[in-house]
């Protein structure tokens, strides 16, 4: 699938980008995994914080948060994986792992990456060098499992 990605700070966000990215982490995270929870933590639009998006036709299709090694206790933190329905079982996703693993390490290089993976897909996030970082939990009755890069 070929899309145009785009990561900026969130200083440079502008309304439209902002609109689409809450947009879909809405029909994603609460409608279709029906879970009511706040979405808008505080963290958009804090710190260093960096929002990775790909764009196909003025559609937002996929997008990563990335919050800085400051903020989040010395590791860089993957957060608000989504490939929006449309665009799954496209590769999309790894195409987006790629990409923000790359970002990543253009803006804070050699840091360690942790994210807060679905327990289910622990050998998707292993692909790319993460290893379990700590006991499985529930998150909205969704099992989870911290996951660090380092």
């Amino acid at each position: 699938m070929t899309v145009d990605w785009v990561c900026k700070h969130h200083d440079d966000l502008g309304k439209e980008q902002l609109y689409a990215i809450l947009r879909l982490r809405s029909e994603v995270f609460v409608v279709e995994q029906q879970c009511v929870y706040q979405d808008i933590d505080g963290q958009d639009l804090a710190g260093d914080t960096h929002h990775l998006m790909a764009w196909q036709d003025n559609e937002l299709v996929a997008y990563v948060r990335l919050l800085d090694p400051e903020s989040q206790g010395n590791d860089v933190v993957i957060g608000r994986v989504i490939v929006a329905p449309v665009a799954r079982g496209t590769g999309l996703g790894h195409q987006m792992m790629e990409e923000a693993l790359k970002r990543i390490e253009s803006i804070w290089p050699e840091m360690p990456i942790f994210l807060s993976a679905q327990a289910h897909l622990q050998g998707y996030y292993g692909r790319y060098g993460f290893v379990v970082a700590g006991e499985e939990y529930l998150e909205d009755d969704i099992p989870h499992i911290g996951m660090r890069r380092a």
